[in-house]
């Protein structure tokens, strides 16, 4: 018996989402006028892949775990209807002893199979046998501007929407690791959730909030909103100047595995432009790639599980990358500290700033793409050659870095 609970204790800690900030997003007051959902995702499981799946009702891509082969698990993705789902682990919820599933990534799935709307997903919540044996946040966005959280825990849940001022005054709802219907002050976050507020609130006043905004501002970003320490200030620092440096309770983390936003629609436009904008791998080390459902499963090549590689292979180069960020190979706190310098540098061979210029051809390239799609349809022909484009410059791109690494 005691066997059994220790490996159920670990399979737990294996698959669950344990440290993720995340955010929904109304379209009222994006730039575009396009609903958001961002999950920065931190969990043991650090191997991750897109994947595009038609297993139910609805076609769906998302993003799911290297080593889960048989696609039981999503932890954030869309679907044809234009649903989408994501989740942040809470510990202030269920104060009680009831053994947690850790089934959440199995419910989003169902959810992406099923749901064509947040009302539908509501139906499948009140659905659900209780105790439900889950305790998350999860943010929804849909095809028809819907934007909401639904805080769920063992025997009910409390909804969340960012369309309503009362609510969500500037459009925008936060969630760390604890529940706002949760014990205050229990649970996990709450400094990550300061640090992605201050992007957020920053962006609203600039007229600034896009996914683009949130990956490289909120996902990348390197301030610390209890010490107030503000991380850039090493770029002025030589490459050869080697500063390692605490790196605790940031938004990204060495337990940082992707970094993912869906774009939605707007009222009246086809689901088939909602847009998932994913950094897969440690985020401070790659670079955004973004995918659509196309009914063919086509998918660039870099993101899709390699069996060579046991990964995905953009992953897999941004993880060899991020070892050379974690240089302090002594003790079980290693990756409690990283070396400023391979990121950000004077002489702007950081890893960041190297990446910056690829991230920025690969989204205006699609950018342009999306803003021809949306006059009439998806041109599959410029799809597949934007995705081989992406294949080569990333490949390119990394092996020039990698090579770099081991000299």
């Amino acid at each position: 018996m005691k066997k059994t609970l220790v490996l159920l204790v670990l399979l737990f800690l294996f698959i669950v989402d344990y440290a993720c900030t995340t955010a929904v997003v109304s379209g009222k007051y994006t730039v575009d006028g396009r609903p958001l959902l961002w999950k920065n995702r931190e969990t043991n499981e650090l191997n991750n892949k897109i994947v595009e799946i038609n297993d139910g009702k609805y076609q769906y891509v998302g993003l799911a775990n290297s080593s889960d082969t048989l696609n039981i698990w999503v932890w954030i993705g869309y679907n044809e209807a234009g649903f989408a789902i994501m989740n942040s682990a809470s510990y202030n919820l269920n104060n009680d002893t009831l053994m947690q599933s850790g089934e959440e990534g199995a419910l989003m799935k169902k959810a992406l199979q099923s749901c064509a709307n947040i009302d539908e997903f509501e139906k499948l919540l009140k659905s659900m046998e209780l105790p439900t044996r889950l305790e998350a946040n999860f943010g929804v966005i849909d095809g028809q501007g819907g934007a909401a959280y639904f805080e769920l825990g063992n025997f009910g849940y409390e909804k969340f929407d960012a369309n309503d001022p009362k609510i969500a005054p500037n459009g925008y709802i936060i969630r760390t690791n604890y529940s706002f219907s949760g014990l205050h002050g229990q649970g996990g976050g709450y400094i990550r959730y300061v640090t992605a507020n201050n992007v957020f609130t920053k962006a609203i006043f600039e007229n600034n909030l896009s996914y683009k905004t949130i990956l490289q501002k909120g996902s990348r970003n390197l301030t610390h909103s209890l010490t107030g320490e503000d991380l850039n200030k090493y770029k002025v620092l030589e490459e050869s100047n080697v500063k390692m440096v605490p790196f605790l309770d940031y938004i990204p983390r060495s337990s940082t595995s992707s970094a993912c936003v869906v774009q939605g629609v707007k009222a009246g436009e086809s689901s088939s432009f909602t847009t998932m904008w994913t950094i897969l791998g440690f985020p401070l080390t790659s670079v955004i790639i973004p995918v659509w459902i196309t009914g063919d499963s086509i998918l660039p090549e870099v993101v899709q599980f390699s069996d060579s590689l046991n990964n995905a292979e953009l992953c897999n180069y941004a993880l060899e990358l991020k070892e050379n960020c974690y240089t302090f190979k002594l003790g079980s706190h290693r990756y409690n500290y990283i070396n400023i310098n391979a990121l950000i540098n004077a002489n702007n061979t950081g890893y960041m700033q190297q990446l910056a210029g690829l991230e920025t051809k690969i989204t205006t390239l699609a950018e342009n793409h999306l803003d021809n799609w949306r006059e009439s349809s998806i041109n599959k022909k410029e799809l597949i050659d934007f995705y081989a484009w992406v294949d080569v410059n990333i490949r390119q791109t990394f092996y020039g870095l990698n090579s770099q690494r081991l000299n």
